[in-house]
């Protein structure tokens, strides 16, 4: 079954004590995979844990992964203003008591020790990441999800494509047969019979062309990613189409080349948005 690259997923919960945790994802087509990542400040040890999780469920594209949090409080500065109170009456008493005339600065006060400081937000390591692994996993569920059912729509897109194109290579294979047999008729040196032959002869590229036609429904039949061998195999589909026009002679076996070239550019175009 085949999967298309782009899609969107999300889920959120609320985890204690961090708050509402939302776990958002979206992806766009890419030739290989790459994460992009925005996670809250404090959070960057988990990128790692985060992008392993992406690589185990989405093998091509660009993924767009945004953790946000409502209710977690980055790290603030905090004074203990009670402390504080103590450390100055203790320091005027010492001061009274030995008769000293030197004054007690701020910036003396603010480095004795407890009394400035950064409160410390809640630890986003392992206590977090179990339950940030289940809402990850979740959203990267729905992701995949719409993947799929974006896939499954381009796989019936294909099928179409590609029985418009047996069609179109039965008629020209007709066709081609009656256009030799009058051209033929209407020359009479054999060098000149044996050389039109070799320029127009296309039987070689329907039979490749059809084996191509082949290889690409047996690959939509595939599990994994089969974007690029998908690609490969439509190339290669372009190229017989092009050879064929090439070597045309007839006009009507020029106009089914057309008609064929024009499915084969929207399958391609297509396959490019394939995992």
């Amino acid at each position: 079954m085949i999967k298309s690259m782009t899609g969107f997923g999300s889920k959120e919960t609320n985890i204690l004590p961090f708050g509402k945790m939302r776990a958002e994802l979206r992806s766009t087509n890419h030739k290989f995979l790459e994460i992009v990542l925005h996670v809250p400040e404090g959070f960057l040890s988990l990128e790692e844990k985060i992008k392993k999780a992406i690589e185990a469920k989405i093998k091509r594209g660009r993924v767009t992964c945004v953790i946000s949090i409502n209710g977690f409080s980055s790290p603030k500065l905090f004074i203990d203003k009670g402390l504080l109170k103590k450390y100055i009456l203790e320091l005027k008493s010492i001061k009274k008591q030995f008769r000293l005339s030197q004054s007690i600065s701020l910036e003396a006060l603010i480095n004795l020790p407890g009394v400035m400081s950064l409160t410390k937000g809640v630890n986003p390591k392992a206590p977090l990441w179990p339950k940030l692994d289940i809402l990850l996993n979740r959203a990267l569920e729905n992701l995949v999800q719409m993947r799929c059912r974006e896939g499954l729509a381009t796989d019936r897109y294909f099928r179409k494509q590609l029985g418009g194109l047996k069609s179109t290579l039965n008629t020209i294979k007709s066709r081609f047969k009656v256009a030799v047999r009058k051209k033929l008729a209407c020359i009479r040196s054999d060098d000149e019979r044996s050389s039109f032959l070799k320029d127009s002869d296309i039987n070689e590229e329907i039979a490749r062309l059809a084996f191509h036609l082949r290889n690409f429904a047996m690959a939509l039949g595939k599990s994994g990613p089969i974007g690029k061998e998908l690609d490969f195999i439509a190339q290669e589909m372009q190229r017989e189409a092009n050879t064929m026009g090439a070597k045309s002679f007839d006009a009507e076996v020029g106009a089914k080349v057309v008609e064929m070239r024009s499915r084969i550019e929207k399958i391609r175009e297509q396959v490019q948005n394939i995992e």
